[in-house]
């Protein structure tokens, strides 16, 4: 199981993306930490459940009922160890300054939401590691318990899985690869060395990779040992799949962190051409053939001249060609009020944050009251990532 933090798990210097819509149950507050259980977990809990109640029945000669019974109380003790984990990490950002949105626990085990990034490396790396810290020290009260508690009895049984799984998922979170623990941490000393932590996130990216490439040869050839049974061999390679694709997104997103400073809002915004409100369609289209550039758009004002809607290039289209000298060029644009809006003069980072803050594919550039040009998102993305091809 993993356990990590996600400054929204397990990838992390970046533009902050927009928060996504939560496919689980909030189930209350941790230390103020609100938690929330995704519907993966009914998968967790019954492959647990079934797993270790075979493992019980086998050791201790239990009843099917009473074998079920200790497995999912396995699964609560194991998702208990999980939220503490996660919890060193939560409750160290915040005593560093840094938000928590909340903990979430799932499939492979929970990650952390932060508002923000370390603002240090310092704070990076005890944040990081607070989580494994935990895991470590459960562990080793397990184990304590464990050697207290009699061979071949149930409390021993428990006892020892709970010291295996705390162990193993402290060791398994520091290894230095992004998204996991140790990955944050290795970032955190490439990030002091280098002082450039876009570099230190791509190779901590690329480290990931190969701990994902690692941990997906190790399960294959426990299970061809029979060291793992071959109802976990899915979940561990679906472990490693996650793994790959943190470490990918790690990677791409250091490298549009990078290029953050290149947006210019004043080159990317498109002009707009003018058109007074009940303009013919065909009539519009004539101007805006005539008076504006390749990729520049319609912009309706009232008698006053301001501006009140943009016209929506995909709705002109679709209306047939005869009809368009009869009906208004209004019943084809959208009112500005429903459109997002940046104001001119943005630097990159505050332009990132305004369209994180309200997704869109087209926003109205402004100056004072005046639209001065329309920015497609689709432009945007070409600065950050210009070997990827864009639909514009």
């Amino acid at each position: 199981m993993i356990g990590s933090t996600r400054s929204i798990g397990a990838v992390e210097s970046r533009p902050r993306p927009p928060r996504r819509p939560r496919s689980g149950l909030t189930v209350g507050r941790v230390f103020g930490v609100p938690l929330h259980l995704n519907v993966s977990m009914l998968l967790l809990t019954l492959l647990v459940t079934v797993t270790y109640a075979e493992f019980a029945q086998d050791r201790l000669g239990l009843s099917p009922l009473g074998g079920y019974l200790i497995g999912l109380g396995f699964v609560v003790s194991l998702l208990g160890s999980v939220l503490l984990h996660e919890l060193g990490h939560a409750l160290t950002a915040r005593r560093h300054g840094i938000g928590v949105r909340g903990i979430t626990l799932e499939l492979l085990g929970g990650y952390t939401e932060m508002d923000r990034d370390a603002p240090t490396p310092r704070v990076e790396l005890l944040v990081s590691l607070a989580g494994p810290a935990v895991s470590a020290l459960l562990g080793g009260l397990a184990v304590a318990a464990t050697l207290a508690t009699p061979d071949h009895t149930l409390a021993h049984q428990l006892a020892l899985q709970l010291a295996l799984s705390n162990v193993i998922v402290a060791v398994f979170n520091v290894l230095p690869g992004l998204p996991l623990d140790g990955g944050r941490a290795l970032r955190a000393v490439l990030w002091r060395i280098t002082r450039d932590r876009h570099r230190a996130t791509e190779v901590a990216g690329w480290v990931g990779r190969a701990v994902a490439v690692g941990t997906a040869g190790l399960v294959v050839l426990l299970t061809v040992e029979r060291v793992l049974v071959p109802l976990a061999l899915p979940l561990m390679l679906l472990v490693a799949v996650t793994l790959w694709r943190g470490a990918g997104q790690s990677i791409r997103y250091a490298r549009i962190s990078r290029r953050v400073p290149l947006l210019d809002l004043d080159r990317l915004a498109r002009p707009v051409v003018a058109v007074p409100t009940g303009t013919p369609l065909s009539e519009a289209q004539r101007r805006h053939a005539e008076q504006g550039p390749p990729g520049s758009a319609v912009l309706v004002v009232d008698g006053a001249g301001r501006p009140v809607a943009l016209v929506d290039p995909a709705a002109a289209d679709a209306v047939p060609v005869g009809r368009r000298p009869w009906l208004g060029v209004d019943a084809v644009a959208r009112p500005l009020a429903a459109l997002p809006a940046v104001p001119l003069g943005l630097d990159g980072e505050r332009l990132m944050a305004a369209v994180q803050a309200h997704p869109g594919a087209r926003y109205v550039v402004t100056s004072g009251e005046d639209v001065v040009g329309v920015l497609h998102i689709a432009d945007l993305a070409q600065v950050l990532e210009p070997t990827r091809k864009m639909n514009r």
